[in-house]
């Protein structure tokens, strides 16, 4: 895939609409987890070294189109600065006489940031006159954010069709590469573990998966109801009993193609998710009244058995209700496994990148992936709006 790198765009003295994902958990008005904003740092240090102005933008929760002054991305403008080593000045809109009057201020090597985008009906339409708007306000334009790749947003798709010169920035490079690997040239054996509450946003990751991975293991909520498709009782546990067929289809399209598909062998279970009591137990042990919450130590085994023999390993979606201690054992014995294996390895989704946060191991994967959705589209061979629109370009 051919991007053009933004190193090559001319920006000495130019400005340069730079879109982020800056999409941070906030709790009154403090930043929770600041690795995006850490992520995005080097991207807005390199262009302002360069003599660009940098007019950073990104989304930041569902506004939906109206201002809400929980979701203002005026603090991240201090942890950005921080990060990128110089100031970073927030501008309280996003078009406008006020951000025209910062724009036209701004000197070369200066950063802005603009006010959530999602403040603005037009940003989630793609309407063509903000996407205008937005175009007015510079010379080029620089897309870093792949998370929000998989939506045709107005900063992220209407926009960038505006400009003559795009660019993928070097986070959003990395992404494409790593899951390029991952889904056109793969290593083999293959691995793929994934996991999660429900099969209905996955359907068709898991169905490209079941026809290029070697193994694809699946845990979590989305499991029960491949167990459940196998003639397993799995109790008062989550499943998509709409969906079972499907999964059944799933199975039989695996073993057609020679991919083994391994479901937990052994479970933890409890009759709620706040329950004082939990056992283990095999998988077709679990009661009428009892939930399947995590992966048992069998099935861990396993998991870290298979990734050990890997070349290429892909991960996405836990194996419990990760945020119960008590059933988080599983989601973060894949992290440790995932880490220790010697395959290429790639973890997606924002639970499952919590989990080797959380693990301590996420600096020894080969890449941890910014974007969930957006990353299980690209591997399902969907065209992705925010790529597609560089690529025309390229």
């Amino acid at each position: 895939m051919a991007l053009r790198a933004m190193d090559t765009l001319a920006v000495q003295g130019r400005r340069v609409l730079l879109r982020l994902d800056l999409n941070v958990p906030i709790k009154n008005g403090c930043i929770l987890d600041d690795t995006r904003v850490r992520e995005a740092a080097p991207t807005v240090r390199a262009l302002a070294e360069r003599g660009a102005i940098v007019i950073a933008c990104s989304h930041l929760g569902r506004a939906k189109g109206k201002v809400d002054p929980a979701l203002s991305l005026a603090p991240v403008a201090p942890v950005l600065a921080q990060y990128a080593g110089r100031p970073v000045r927030f501008v309280p809109d996003i078009a406008g006489d006020l951000v025209s009057a910062a724009v036209a201020a701004a000197a070369p090597g200066d950063v802005l940031l603009l006010e959530n985008l999602r403040f603005d009906a037009g940003e989630e339409k793609n309407d063509p006159a903000f996407c205008a708007q937005l175009r007015a306000l510079a010379d080029a334009y620089v897309n870093d954010a792949f998370g929000t790749a998989h939506r045709a947003h107005a900063s992220t798709a209407g926009v960038a069709a505006l400009f003559s010169e795009r660019a993928a920035g070097p986070l959003m490079a990395r992404e494409i590469a790593a899951l390029s690997k991952l889904r056109d040239n793969p290593e083999h054996p293959f691995v793929a573990v994934v996991g999660g509450a429900k099969i209905s946003g996955k359907l068709e990751t898991l169905q490209a998966l079941a026809r290029h991975a070697d193994t694809l293991v699946l845990v979590g909520g989305m499991a029960n109801t491949f167990m459940l498709a196998q003639g397993v009782e799995v109790g008062s546990s989550l499943v998509e009993a709409d969906l079972v067929a499907t999964a059944r289809e799933i199975l039989g399209s695996a073993s057609d193609r020679g991919v083994r598909v391994l479901l937990p062998v052994d479970v933890v279970v409890a009759t709620g998710v706040d329950s004082p009591e939990a056992r283990s137990c095999d998988s077709n042990g679990v009661g009428p009244g009892e939930m399947i919450l995590d992966i048992g130590p069998r099935t861990r085994a396993q998991i870290a058995g298979e990734l050990a023999t890997a070349r290429t390993a892909f991960w996405n979606g836990p194996a419990g209700v990760f945020e119960k201690p008590a059933f988080a054992a599983g989601t973060l014995a894949i992290a440790e496994a995932m880490a220790a294996s010697t395959a290429f390895t790639v973890v997606g989704g924002g639970e499952s990148v919590a989990a080797v946060q959380q693990a301590g191991v996420a600096g020894r994967l080969s890449h941890v992936s910014t974007g969930g959705g957006a990353a299980l589209e690209f591997l399902a061979g969907d065209t992705l709006p925010g790529i597609a629109v560089l690529e025309e370009n390229a």
